[in-house]
């Protein structure tokens, strides 16, 4: 059972490395608020939504399913299809929330593209428990979501200011994230493979619809290399 002082050593070096998407998390959680606000929804809708949720854009989808006729059918598949990214993370992951615990059932419901990116590249110290860092890192990315979506909720009437632009703070985000990951490797072979496959489906799919096709053919194509991958790290 760990102390409070070992929780609160994992809360310290956690909380640095989600400074980045507090900026991005808060406004854009501002944004889905004032949003809901201009849809008619009073602040209760934005904070329990962030809160119970808690998937980003799907909810900004969501606000108009709320508005629309009850088809169940039509929000799984929609669903499904914008947030299938995570099936993936939740396969990369497997490994990673091993040994934590009870903590595990938050960590997968709390799972986003942020903390993914987080408890994948970051080095953990060897002081501190792997659990707790990643739990701290997940309830940070949601406190900032929250925190952002009950301002804009609370103040949306009171709040103007364009927000066009915001969602791009995301895409700077992992693109420091992959340039750091890059320069700690030795090896880029996987980051390759991905950026070779992601540029394929790219092209033949259009901007619109690549990210699954890509995802799925990084998926299987690093499964098949992965034994030669991890030689080849090795003799390194």
């Amino acid at each position: 059972m760990k102390t409070k002082s070992e929780k609160w050593e994992a809360c310290r070096a956690a909380f640095p490395y989600t400074v980045p998407i507090l900026t991005g998390f808060v406004f854009l959680g501002i944004a889905y608020g004032i949003y809901m606000h201009s849809l008619g929804f009073s602040a209760i809708y934005p904070i329990l939504m962030s809160f119970t949720i808690f998937a980003g854009s799907m909810e900004f989808v969501a606000a108009n399913f709320l508005l629309a006729p009850f088809h169940p059918v039509n929000a799984l598949v929609l669903t499904l299809m914008i947030n299938a990214r995570h099936l993936f993370y939740g396969i990369s992951m497997l490994d990673m929330y091993k040994g934590v615990g009870k903590k595990k059932f938050y960590l997968i419901y709390g799972l986003c593209d942020e903390s993914f990116s987080i408890n994948c590249t970051v080095d953990i110290p060897k002081n501190v428990d792997k659990g707790w860092f990643m739990f701290f890192v997940t309830l940070f990315n949601h406190l900032y979501w929250v925190i952002g979506a009950t301002i804009g909720g609370i103040f949306g009437s009171l709040v103007q200011f364009n927000t066009q632009g915001l969602e791009f703070v995301m895409t700077s985000l992992f693109v420091v994230i992959f340039m750091e990951q890059w320069m700690k490797e030795k090896k880029h072979h996987s980051a390759l493979v991905g950026l070779g496959l992601s540029t394929v489906s790219l092209i033949i799919f259009g901007g619109s619809h690549f990210i699954i096709p890509a995802m799925l053919m990084i998926l299987t194509v690093l499964t098949f290399l992965r034994k030669p991958l991890e030689k080849v790290e090795v003799t390194a």
